[in-house]
């Protein structure tokens, strides 16, 4: 596994913490995930997503459904992208965001550290 990128979003005094790996097993998606629990213990949330050829995962991690995990997968599909893992990192800053404002953050930072990376 090699960590490609990271990207930092504030958006309401909430934090989003893009990083953007390049994979090659799903165990490494795992160890990666675990990593980001230990680094970031007052993290709210931690979604991801990551695509290894034919194997595919994405949480939202107790966000409202379909507003972290489905929307960072869908910029990995749309961008061909494979043996990724993308995460975004949310420290809550007391401000809700509403489903909308979610996903365009969570779908933000994702573009963001995938467009560093390829920039």
């Amino acid at each position: 596994m090699k960590l490609l990128h990271t990207y930092t979003l504030e958006i309401k005094k909430s934090k989003f913490i893009a990083v953007y790996y390049e994979i090659n097993t799903k165990e490494e998606a795992l160890e990666i995930l675990e990593m980001l629990k230990k680094e970031h213990k007052k993290a709210r949330h931690i979604p991801y997503a990551y695509k290894i050829d034919n194997v595919v995962r994405k949480s939202d991690d107790k966000e409202p459904s379909n507003t972290a995990g489905t929307p960072i997968y869908n910029l990995i599909e749309k961008n061909n992208l494979n043996h990724i893992f993308i995460s975004v990192v949310r420290y809550f800053g007391g401000i809700k965001l509403g489903a909308g404002g979610l996903t365009r953050a969570y779908l933000n930072a994702a573009k963001e550290v995938i467009k560093e990376r390829t920039d």
